[in-house]
């Protein structure tokens, strides 16, 4: 770079921080608002001034001009003497009003240049004190920018805690800090799937190169025993795809869909109960149905799903000749499906927690299998994705009742229009 680029460098304008442009807009409107009050001082001013100049003429009478605020310039005697007239003293009265024409200009230019300097002055002072004052408004700002500049992935447990009134940027700094709340519990929440995804990953895994080790090592190994070797490994190896489409699922629920399809829960509730109505007989289990039509709409996949991970977990976590019960209809306006069972209690403390993936209740089940722990997360992604409500209460006595209450088919929105996802979940 040559000398006169670096001359050009040094010459360039400075950044258009906020700060420079807090004090030009400061500046600018102390400079118009002066301004303008200037203009309205000389403006009165010019207009309420009267003054006068007294003469004696040649002739010995004496007299004055008026300078009034109508900005005529008439001339009068005194008391003793006759009213002059320009007849009288044409020469007189002309070099006394213009006089004092004169001295009413001189004054005025006077006003308008002290006015003026005054002005300028003020302007610079008022851009210093806005410097100032900008600078002053936008130190909490700056708190903010370097604390957001420093808090990393790896420290997101930091907190800005900005002190000051409750204003507009206390309020920023405070929305700040949750947002950090809700991403560290967010990236916690993350390592903690995939610690757990992982572990349920490596156990079935685990166990097949165990069984596997087992029947190369043994020599003796007979072909009925090979045989069972390959079925545990087989199994191990169905754990592992049910595990893999269950994350799947829970992904798609997550990952939500982009149109939606008219359904009926009531449907969705029949078809469940009969594809699971041998598993319930084979663990003395009865099952009870009020389906009444429940009209909605969405992703009938997701929802077929959903209705499908309420019901196993109500089997699954159940009591000795227990009891499962599965409602449909619509209660205030809303399309629902309603999930109870028998078996042991639950505390209202650990339902939020049933509701994250990998989670287990530590009580005994109905069947032998314990299940992945993605039953219910699985549910929570569909309800969040349909817009729906969760509500999982405790039964008195033990067991759990999981309602879900889906959106009522809107007959302004087509069933082929994006669907907005929130998260409402009441528990």
């Amino acid at each position: 770079m040559g000398p006169l680029d670096r001359l050009v460098a040094r010459m360039k304008a400075p950044r258009r921080t906020v700060r420079l442009r807090l004090t030009l807009l400061y500046g600018s409107l102390f400079l118009i608002s002066g301004a303008g009050l200037l203009t309205l001082n000389y403006a009165l001013v010019d207009h309420a001034t009267q003054g006068a100049v007294s003469y004696q003429g040649s002739n010995g009478l004496r007299g004055s001009i008026d300078n009034l605020p109508s900005g005529q310039v008439p001339a009068r005697g005194d008391d003793n003497a006759p009213e002059l007239t320009p007849a009288q003293s044409d020469e007189q009265v002309q070099l006394l009003r213009d006089r004092a024409i004169q001295q009413r200009e001189d004054n005025m230019r006077e006003l308008l240049t002290q006015s003026g300097i005054t002005l300028a002055i003020m302007a610079l002072v008022s851009v210093a004190l806005g410097w100032l004052v900008a600078g002053r408004v936008l130190r909490r700002l700056r708190t903010i920018t370097l604390a957001a500049q420093q808090i990393s992935a790896t420290d997101l447990h930091r907190r800005l805690a900005l002190p000051g009134p409750k204003d507009e940027l206390k309020e920023l700094g405070d929305t700040f800090d949750d947002l950090l709340a809700r991403l560290e519990a967010s990236f916690q929440a993350h390592r903690q799937f995939v610690a757990n995804a992982s572990h349920e990953l490596l156990t079935p895994l685990a166990r097949q190169r165990v069984i596997s080790q087992v029947a190369v090592a043994d020599q003796d190994a007979t072909v009925e025993a090979l045989r069972k070797a390959h079925e545990r490994v087989i199994q191990a190896g169905t754990e592992q795809q049910q595990l893999i489409e269950a994350l799947l699922t829970l992904a798609r629920g997550q990952a939500g869909f982009e149109t939606r399809e008219p359904f009926d829960l009531a449907t969705l509730a029949e078809q469940s109960v009969a594809s699971h109505y041998q598993e319930g007989e084979r663990h003395n289990l009865t099952l009870r149905t009020r389906l009444d039509a429940a009209p909605t709409a969405g992703d009938p996949r997701l929802a077929e799903r959903l209705v499908t991970n309420l019901l196993e977990n109500a089997l699954r976590h159940n009591q000795v000749d227990g009891w499962v019960e599965i409602v449909t209809g619509v209660e205030d306006g809303l399309p629902f499906v309603r999930v109870t069972n028998a078996g042991p209690e639950v505390p209202s403390s650990a339902l939020e927690r049933l509701l994250l993936p990998f989670e287990r209740m530590q009580s005994s089940r109905t069947n032998g299998t314990n299940g992945h722990g993605l039953g219910l997360s699985i549910v929570k992604a569909i309800v969040d994705a349909h817009h729906a409500t969760l509500t999982a209460k405790p039964r008195p006595g033990g067991g759990l009742s999981i309602s879900v209450a889906f959106p009522a088919i809107d007959a302004t929105h087509p069933a082929s229009t994006a669907w907005p996802r929130t998260v409402r979940v009441a528990t």
